[in-house]
């Protein structure tokens, strides 16, 4: 008993330890010690969405090619219920955010997202792409249009790609939201509130009142919400 007693405790130090690993490798977590018995898994979107190209190694970054994966094991894994993902991110790779984005909108399990500090840019569509949305009432979430570094050659042809690249983002967000693809269009060419820059930002309520938020809330609010929406599928089914 004694043996078996100490093979418990050393498996649970491994996992403990395993599970503290992740957190600081990726800012992934399960968690199932709440009093409703439901295995959620955490993702935390932070800093800059790294895509093809490496950011600076002083730089906070998530990357895609760790989330990517980890979003394919999720829907793999019959033990995960749902998905928590918590954003504080100022944008990066376009082609990246949007993958990310449509990797989260096609998971068969509920997923719920909380913008924190901040989900500028190609964070937009990721906050969206959960079946439920908050945001805490501190947050701001910056729209604004498609931008490139560097030259471009052929300037009509990458004018061209950009506004392809921007309608994409426009659908996206309009379909996994309440806002309109006018307004946020809108929003995105405002001139008037960003120096130096077009676009618009949003604080936590206006984010709501705009529709591209569902609710101002916590991750108390998005917990609860993330259970609920758990409890609901299971009795459908």
């Amino acid at each position: 008993m004694e043996k078996q007693s100490e093979e418990g405790k050393q498996k649970e130090l491994d996992r403990e330890a395993s599970q503290n690993e992740q957190i600081r490798e990726t800012g992934q977590a399960v968690l199932d010690g709440n009093s409703r018995k439901h295995k959620v898994e955490l993702l935390t979107v932070i800093g800059e969405i790294e895509g093809h190209e490496s950011a600076p190694s002083h730089s906070k970054t998530t990357k895609y090619e760790h989330v990517l994966p980890k979003l394919a094991l999720i829907e793999d894994d019959e033990e995960i219920e749902g998905l928590l993902i918590l954003l504080n991110t100022v944008g990066g790779d376009v082609e990246a955010g949007l993958a990310i984005a449509e990797m989260i909108a096609s998971l068969s399990i509920p997923t719920v997202s909380l913008v924190l500090g901040g989900g500028h840019s190609i964070g937009v569509p990721m906050a969206v792409s959960a079946d439920y949305s908050f945001i805490v009432p501190s947050a701001t979430m910056v729209v604004h249009p498609v931008r490139q570094n560097g030259m471009f050659i052929g300037v009509a042809q990458s004018y061209r790609n950009m506004e392809k690249i921007q309608d994409r983002i426009i659908a996206f967000v309009s379909g996994h939201s309440h806002i309109t693809a006018e307004r946020m269009e809108e929003l995105m060419l405002d001139t008037s509130q960003l120096v130096k820059d077009v676009g618009t930002m949003l604080e936590g309520e206006e984010a709501v009142k705009e529709g591209l938020i569902d609710e101002v809330g916590g991750i108390r609010e998005a917990l609860d919400r993330l259970y609920t929406l758990i409890e609901r599928k299971k009795t459908q089914k």
